[in-house]
């Protein structure tokens, strides 16, 4: 099972990526074995987390536009003011943390996934 992070396609990039990965494994193993316990199992986890993408403004007004919702709508969806969204859209706030994470689940697996 392949969780780990993905990189650019380098030599050096591409030996992270497989070390990443064998580490993982290893610790899955290990884990399931009864030798590492499910806090530091889910450390592990978090390591080989893809990275969440960033949202320009464009990005966000397609998404907005694909789900049919308004900027109010969204920025409720989103536990955020309309205000924050209106400036995502017109680029003088860019998302981050949280809002960032809920923009990819929203574009990803669409609005049901997060009602």
């Amino acid at each position: 099972m392949d969780r780990c992070r993905r990189f650019a396609v380098t030599t050096k990039t591409r030996a992270k990526s497989r070390i990443f990965e064998a580490v993982h494994q290893t610790a899955g193993d290990l884990h399931r074995l009864g030798f590492i316990d499910k806090r530091k199992m889910r450390r592990f986890d978090a390591l080989c987390l893809d990275p969440v993408p960033e949202y320009d403004s464009g990005k966000i007004r397609a998404l907005r536009d694909h789900l049919q919702l308004s900027q109010a709508v969204l920025a409720a969806v989103l536990n955020t003011s309309l205000s924050t969204v209106r400036k995502w859209e017109i680029g003088e706030k860019h998302p981050s943390g949280p809002s960032l994470k809920l923009l990819d689940l929203l574009d990803r697996k669409g609005l049901e996934a997060v009602l």
